[in-house]
């Protein structure tokens, strides 16, 4: 069964000099309905045949005639760089379905009457899941309020800029957006600057009002992300509450091996499941379980390596591994046995991981 699927690029709009708005239509619409906050996985070759995969969130609502995906260029990066340079309409490319569980809509059971607050925080091309988000909950509930605090280095840099504020006058009274730039002619220390903890606790102290918050999203670099989360915590938010999608992570390196699981360096027998078919590999406690599948020819999911976008999700079906780092899965998902592959280690001698379908 194929994973990665065709989708036709429609449509190639500029929303700042380096970040472009990409739409697209699939040849199977129905394999790429998608919930606000999900991000699509796109598969790409370069000119000396490397294969590029990375994860850009979708950024137009469910409801909306197109999907649409926000690339902006990352320097030195090869995919948003030829993304931005180089793709045009009428051309053709490959992603997994939508991926992700940034957002998850609540229970439909006022009809969306009830008049519920939201708050979310971006950096840069974070907005690109928040703007998703804030649409679909601003439309379907009504009764709601939403608060977006917007980081960015100036004002030309905003992407969405007249988008969000359309959305400002469509939704009037309902939509606040709080800009803080790092250059700015604004006279108002709050407003300028880095997004940091000493930041956000201002912003909170002085100018938001959290009570009544049901969610809060943050979306952008972990260190930014972390500080948010201590500063909203802080500010009476519960963990439950708070929602992260977090992009520029490094991978972590894996600790180093106790006396323990240093016995022996190789001789794990991996059992991998992909597809339905079970492959008996021999490996080493000091090989992922992604590189394991691919250094022998599996076509396993994957896309950041870095523990941050949950594509390669599987599940231990038997054996011991360790997790090194997680960003994308749920606490439920690891005590049900999900792992992330390219963050997950062996510690027993064997081990039996299966890839469900994407």
């Amino acid at each position: 069964m194929p994973r990665f699927h065709e989708l036709l690029v429609t449509d190639v709009r500029k929303t700042t000099r380096d970040a472009a708005v990409v739409s697209l239509q699939p040849k199977d619409p129905a394999r790429f309905a998608f919930v606000a906050g999900q991000y699509l996985t796109f598969r790409h070759l370069t000119e000396d045949g490397e294969e590029l995969r990375r994860s850009y969130s979708l950024c137009s609502a469910p409801d909306d005639a197109t999907l649409q995906v926000g690339i902006k260029r990352v320097e030195g990066g090869q995919f948003s760089t030829w993304a931005n340079d180089h793709l045009k309409t009428g051309m053709t490319l490959h992603a997994l379905a939508p991926q992700g569980s940034f957002h998850r809509p609540l229970p439909a059971t006022d009809g969306g009457s009830s008049a519920r607050a939201y708050l979310a925080f971006a950096v840069g091309s974070g907005i690109t899941p928040i703007l998703s988000i804030l649409k679909t909950l601003l439309t379907e509930e009504p009764g709601s309020r939403f608060t977006l605090v917007f980081a960015n280095r100036s004002i030309n840099t905003i992407m969405f800029r007249d988008e969000l504020e359309d959305l400002k006058n469509r939704f009037l009274g309902r939509l606040n957006i709080v800009h803080i730039l790092k250059t700015s002619a604004d006279e108002a220390d709050l407003f300028q600057g880095r997004l940091d903890r000493e930041k956000c606790d201002a912003l909170l102290d002085r100018w938001i009002d959290t009570t009544g918050i049901t969610s809060a999203y943050i979306c952008g670099p972990e260190p930014m992300m972390l500080d948010i989360a201590a500063s909203l915590r802080s500010h009476g938010l519960s963990d439950a509450q708070i929602r992260f999608e977090l992009f520029g992570s490094a991978p972590k390196v894996r600790r180093a091996r106790t006396d323990q699981t240093s016995a022996t360096s190789a001789g794990v027998q991996a059992l991998i499941t992909l597809d339905g078919a079970t492959s008996e590999l021999t490996t080493d406690r000091d090989t992922s379980l992604l590189d394991t599948a691919l250094n022998n020819g599996l076509d396993a999911p994957y896309a950041c390596k870095a523990g941050v976008c949950s594509t390669c999700k599987c599940k231990i079906s038997s054996g011991e591994v360790e997790m090194v780092a997680n960003h994308a899965l749920e606490d439920y998902e690891v005590t049900g046995g999900y792992v992330l592959a390219c963050q997950s280690f062996a510690l027993s001698a064997s081990v039996s991981v299966v890839f469900e379908d994407h």
